[in-house]
């Protein structure tokens, strides 16, 4: 569940948008380790464990301790976005003899 809270972070995804990219992003699922047959978390689940998380102080100390181990690795940790991207035709572009 704490790789959940990595996505969601690094994404920066709301507990709705955090299901749905587990569902529908292969990387995702990869990240996670989830099987085909495996239960996804919703987002009612994300959200109560952050819940706990908070409660207990650990959010923060949990973070600190990743990038900890990430700066180790020799790695960055940058915040990223979504792209939904769509391959369009476009028109063709002529080139025009100057001076004509």
């Amino acid at each position: 569940m704490f790789k959940v809270l990595v996505l969601q972070h690094l994404f920066n995804l709301s507990d709705d948008q955090t299901e749905f990219q587990i569902q529908n992003c292969y990387s995702f699922y990869r990240f996670l380790e989830l099987s085909p047959e495996g239960k996804v978390p919703d987002a009612k689940t994300v959200w109560v464990y952050c819940e706990r998380l908070k409660e207990r102080g650990l959010v923060d100390k949990l973070f600190s301790e990743l990038l900890i181990q990430i700066d180790a690795a020799g790695f960055s940790a940058r915040k990223g976005q979504i792209v939904d991207a769509a391959i369009v035709p476009a028109p063709r572009q002529r080139k025009y003899a100057r001076g004509k």
